[in-house]
């Protein structure tokens, strides 16, 4: 599976802007076009939508789940789900950012079904705080062990940013929380990542 668009490296450039957009081809409708065609019942529209997304969505589901069988399955119902608004649909956000907590919402669940937790609340609550994405699988064993070593909100903030491509406020609008609770948790993660021994040399020149 090829790797989501927007993905950055962090190296010595690592910065809070440095996240390059999602890109598209310069004649391809754009996400809002797409919708609009959606709206008017033009269905190949949702194969364009579906074929660009697709893999950013399996991506985050798999980082969410850590396991293959489980993101293809939520990678079907944030579709679906998708599917459903139509017609009348309006996008009021960049469309990762509006599926974003369906994808997590949906995640959950099925690890849920997936570990039989549903009569245990203990184990649930356990299970729910755990529920934001893991480190992505970098190559790198000391980046990823680094990564999994900050807090869920930490992280989940740090890979939105420098994974997803994410803005500031859309990883605020994402994941409902104040612009400057996600600024407060990026400078933590990243200064985390900078004191810690097995990733300090990313952060020089």
């Amino acid at each position: 599976m090829d790797p989501p668009a927007g993905r950055a490296t962090m190296d010595a450039t690592i910065a809070v802007e440095s996240p390059e957009p999602q890109r598209h081809d310069a004649c391809s409708p754009s996400d809002v076009e797409l919708i609009a065609a959606l709206n008017d019942g033009e269905a190949e529209a949702f194969d364009t939508l579906y074929h660009r997304h697709r893999t950013w969505v399996a991506d985050l589901a798999l980082r969410f789940t850590g396991d293959h069988g489980l993101a293809l399955d939520v990678l079907q119902e944030t579709f679906l789900y998708l599917l459903g608004k139509f017609p009348g649909f309006r996008l009021t956000a960049n469309l990762r950012t509006f599926l974003y907590p369906a994808i997590r919402h949906i995640a959950l669940t099925a690890r849920r079904k997936a570990a039989r937790l549903q009569d245990d609340p203990e184990a649930w609550n356990i299970l729910e705080q755990s529920a934001a994405p893991g480190p992505v699988a970098f190559a790198d064993e000391p980046l990823a062990a680094a990564l999994a070593s900050l807090s869920v909100d930490h992280r989940e903030v740090l890979l939105l940013r420098f994974v997803d491509g994410f803005s500031l406020a859309e990883i605020a609008q994402a994941t409902t929380v104040p612009l400057g609770t996600v600024k407060s948790r990026l400078h933590h993660a990243l200064a985390a990542l900078r004191a810690d021994p097995r990733t300090r040399t990313f952060f020089t020149g």
